[in-house]
């Protein structure tokens, strides 16, 4: 690549169009304001996306990474500016998540002065990222980025960060672009040793009761038709944690469900007679074990795993698979024999039929006046043909959407998991949105988490993105309200909400939409949202004490699943 003399902001904007990207997520400030300038010039090369508020913006390009599989990009200025990225970069570092963050900050000879809009991002964040640099010549720029994007999207993704001084955006270099390969010191995939192949290949296939439980490693390392040749070769029933969910689709006859506090009833209760668990690219966190010293005490771990961090952090592998599990799962399926396990599968579809019995029906087709979650969450499903990527915020609603909507394809569950952001849902479907522009995006947002960051609906209307979205108005802060309904002897303490008229709201921004509160105008103004071309915005009012089942309440073990109050 020949040099050409630039500035550190247009070196800014060349690093990463060399890098690929095609959309950038941010909002404007004085320490940034070159590299916006710069930015000005390529506008035909990479999309920006101007949202309303920092924290819009890492959400979004969140979305935009979930369902890509690539870095989002986001800008912010300095102070303020970066702190406000400040959630979205720690709910990114729990999911997994790879982005690069690009901060302005003020100029070199002022660090530390206390300066208009200074901040110690690099200290603020260092504990929330994968790596964190600050720049202040306008020679580091380049290197910088390439690495930033090679930390982020490698071994097991996490977000970046790099604050660059406004002298350095103002200075200039010889540009030159290499891509980064390697890092000294830093192995994102450790070698796979097939003496563990081997050990666990024995112990499954001498396995009565075994049970696969897959998370989003499994996504991040694209090893969905790697899963599903195992689970077939083996027969061995599969269950997802809430990240893990559309890895492997929803109808196949080995997905048993969902793992954890508001999982399935199988897969929890069974968990505790399995002999051998298989935890594929999944934490074992503590909403999936529940009590961890009661948690499957009969069985053999078998822990398949790309972050040497994560093995026997929580639970003690018997076999510790260290690796990317697109080639441990291969590895693993080329070793294991074909089985099958009937019986024990059958177990959990008796599993099934009891939460069907007691909980299922009447969620999706309820006989009480008031509209109910689920019974929403089904008709969104079949309208969209069970093809569209779900976004949701976090409350009961995340529970209910992710038990019911179903999945035929991988990433198209959008949601925040370790963390527990809310205000997550609706900025996360804007890169949703552009990172799929083809496919229907529906975010499903309770009322409480919807009014942290409506204000990005200005940004969906401004760029005309069709993201259909639906409100699950109950007027309360839902998931807190059950615990304090089941726990706390119904002292509903500062949960419920007197709530906007969320549909005015919406025309405000020029977005459409209307109210539903009967349940015989319920399919069809749902598929009114799915068939206007646009934005939509369709708010449904549910009832006011509609709870979420089965649930492991908190320091229960997972056997102790509740499948009522």
């Amino acid at each position: 690549m020949t040099k050409r003399k630039v500035s550190g902001s247009q070196a800014v904007i060349l690093s990463l169009l060399e890098e690929g990207v095609d959309t950038i997520f941010g909002y404007p400030g004085g320490a940034i304001m070159p590299i916006y300038d710069a930015l000005y010039d390529y506008d035909r090369n990479v999309k920006h996306i101007l949202t309303r508020h920092e924290q819009g913006a890492v959400h979004a390009a969140e979305g935009y990474a979930r369902i890509t599989g690539k870095a989002g990009v986001c800008f912010a200025t300095s102070g303020p500016g970066a702190t406000n990225l400040i959630t979205g970069i720690a709910d990114a570092m729990i999911d997994s998540t790879p982005l690069v963050c690009i901060t302005g900050q003020v100029a070199s000879p002022l660090l530390g002065t206390d300066a208009f809009q200074e901040s110690d991002v690099l200290g603020i964040s260092m504990p929330i990222t994968k790596w964190s640099f600050q720049v202040t010549s306008p020679e580091e720029i380049p290197g910088a980025i390439a690495q930033a994007f090679y930390v982020a999207q490698s071994g097991r993704p996490g977000p970046v960060l790099l604050d660059i001084t406004k002298d350095a955006q103002f200075g200039e270099l010889e540009f030159e672009y290499k891509k980064c390969r390697k890092i000294r010191s830093y192995v994102p995939e450790p070698q796979i040793d097939p003496f563990k192949i081997k050990e666990a290949a024995e112990i499954i296939d001498a396995a009565k009761k075994p049970l696969l439980l897959f998370g989003q490693g499994v996504l991040i390392a694209r090893a969905e038709e790697e899963l599903k040749a195992f689970v077939e070769k083996t027969g061995i029933p599969a269950a997802w944690t809430l990240l893990g969910l559309s890895a492997l689709p929803t109808d196949h006859p080995l997905n048993v469900g969902m793992l954890g506090m508001h999982g399935n009833y199988g897969p929890n209760l069974l968990t505790n007679e399995a002999d051998v668990i298989i935890g594929v690219g999944m934490r074992f966190d503590d909403r999936v074990t529940g009590k961890v010293s009661a948690y499957a005490p009969n069985a053999k771990i078998i822990h398949l795993e790309v972050d040497p961090a994560e093995i026997n952090k929580i639970k003690v592998a018997d076999v510790p698979v260290l690796g990317n599990a697109k080639k441990t799962l291969k590895m693993l399926t080329d070793n294991v024999e074909p089985n099958r396990h009937d019986e024990w599968v059958n177990r959990f579809r008796e599993c099934y039929q009891i939460e069907d019995e007691k909980i299922i029906k009447k969620d999706l087709f309820p006989e009480k006046p008031g509209l109910t979650m689920g019974e929403v969450i089904r008709v969104a499903g079949d309208k969209t043909n069970h093809e569209a990527i779900l976004v949701t915020d976090v409350g009961q609603h995340q529970m209910i959407a992710s038990r019911y909507f179903k999945f035929r394809h991988p990433r198209s569950n959008v949601t925040s998991g370790g963390l527990g952001t809310m205000g997550f849902g609706l900025p996360a479907s804007i890169g949703a949105q552009l990172g799929a522009p083809g496919r229907t995006v529906v975010a499903v947002i309770g009322d409480g988490g919807f009014q942290m960051t409506l204000q990005e609906l200005g940004t969906i209307a401004q760029n005309k993105l069709p993201v259909k979205i639906i409100v699950l108005n109950n007027n309360f802060l839902g998931m807190v309200r059950q615990w304090q309904q089941l726990f706390f002897e119904k002292r509903y303490s500062f949960t419920e909400l007197q709530n906007p008229d969320f549909i005015t709201i919406g025309k405000g921004f020029g977005i459409d939409g209307h109210k539903v509160e009967a349940r015989e105008d319920l399919e069809k103004s749902i598929q009114q949202m799915i068939d206007h071309n646009g934005p939509y915005l369709l708010e449904v009012v549910i009832e006011k004490e509609d709870n979420v089942f089965p649930m492991v309440p908190t320091g229960a073990s997972v056997s102790e699943v509740m499948l009522e109050p």
